[in-house]
């Protein structure tokens, strides 16, 4: 199974894609960067013109002005605002909002609330709702009447945070998420996360990842799902807040400084290939990730019991490997030792060095490790 040498940092990589928005944007970064891509949004998004909950709070600012509106992202504030037209109250909700003090989160904001007429009293450069928090908390939020635009997720100690400050909070609840209509694309990202047939989770919403964690809870798994997770599946975030959602769980994660789709992108083109293993194997460089391998540069595909089979000889590099322990690592029940015989014949054919892993009699199998120059070490018995 050879491929061609022109390959991207993500190949031979497996992702998985938990989002429901702006996932085919994201698929198309990773899969142009060599990875493939296992996507199953794991929420759906209520269509705003079905959403009975924005609806009501838009009538509740309508009829009472709020001192303040905080908008936290250009799509939900459009959504909120195209979603108010479609009611017949959009020049009632823009009139609203012409007599408050805007803040918009970062300069998308402010563009989406220019493009509606409209214009933000402040924005932080750092894009950071901790920020908008202090400078609320400095003017003195009690008895004022402040709206939040959510974006299907909550955000952490900012509404307690102006709630315990005395400020009357009414949330705007835009793009509310609810779990999946099919929940076989995310069972199928689920089983292969435990088997550990993904090498990195993206996650660009906390209720994403709490819905992924609820499914796992639903059948029975959130051990094996924490554990992936923990030891071998990589989480990528896109922010702080989506990160917590799995922090909370345990769960180690990286996240851009930059809270984008294409810096995660860039994260995990770092972060993946900095984690594969490089070996120096019968006068070759071998690197071994997630289904394929670079041997001197150029990738190949093995099948998923070769990897197995690799990696256990992987972990002890040059050492033999008894046929038993090799049996106990492939996928599935019920082998015998002539599975492992056939799963290396696959293996051997697939890297194209056969002399890559050497055949022990009666003992076993090894990996063919260079010896280190000037330790004068051999092979391991």
């Amino acid at each position: 199974m050879n491929v061609s040498q022109q390959h991207g940092p993500l190949s031979g990589f497996t992702v998985g894609v938990t989002a429901a928005r702006r996932a085919d944007e994201l698929g198309a970064l990773l899969q142009r960067r060599g990875a493939t891509v296992l996507h199953a949004p794991a929420l759906r998004i209520v269509p705003l013109a079905d959403d009975s909950e924005l609806l009501t709070a838009t009538k509740e600012l309508v009829d009472l002005a709020p001192d303040v509106v905080v908008a936290t992202t250009a799509i939900g504030f459009r959504g909120w605002v195209e979603a108010a037209d479609g009611w017949g109250h959009g020049e009632a909700l823009l009139a609203r909002l012409r007599g408050v003090e805007l803040l918009a989160r970062g300069p998308k904001v402010k563009g989406a609330i220019r493009a509606a007429g409209l214009t933000e009293a402040w924005s932080p450069s750092s894009e950071s709702l901790a920020e908008v928090l202090d400078r609320l908390l400095a003017e003195g939020v009690d008895g004022r009447r402040i709206a939040v635009q959510l974006h299907g997720e909550p955000l952490p100690g900012f509404v307690e945070a102006l709630r315990a400050g005395g400020a009357d909070v009414v949330l705007v609840p835009v793009y509310r998420w609810l779990p999946p209509a099919d929940l076989t694309p995310v069972d199928r990202l689920l089983d292969a996360t435990v088997a550990h047939g993904v090498d990195a989770l993206t996650f660009t919403s906390a209720p994403a990842a709490a819905s992924l964690f609820a499914r796992a809870a639903e059948r029975g798994m959130t051990d094996e799902l924490t554990a992936a997770l923990r030891r071998d599946v990589l989480s990528a975030c896109v922010g702080p807040v989506t990160a917590l959602a799995l922090r909370t769980r345990g769960v180690d994660t990286v996240q851009p400084e930059r809270f984008r789709l294409g810096p995660l992108v860039q994260l995990l083109c770092q972060e993946l290939p900095g984690r594969a293993r490089a070996l120096p194997v019968a006068g070759h460089r071998v690197e071994i990730r997630g289904h394929a391998v670079l041997v001197d540069g150029e990738l190949r595909a093995v099948p998923p019991a070769g990897m197995a089979l690799l990696r256990a000889l992987a972990r002890r590099p040059g050492w033999v490997v008894a046929r038993a322990e090799l049996l106990r690592a492939l996928p599935g029940d019920g082998r015998d030792e002539h599975a492992v015989e056939t799963a290396m014949a696959r293996l051997r054919a697939a890297l194209g060095t056969p002399k890559l892993i050497q055949t022990v009699v009666k003992r076993g199998y090894r990996l063919a490790l260079d010896p280190v120059p000037g330790d004068g070490s051999k092979y391991a018995d």
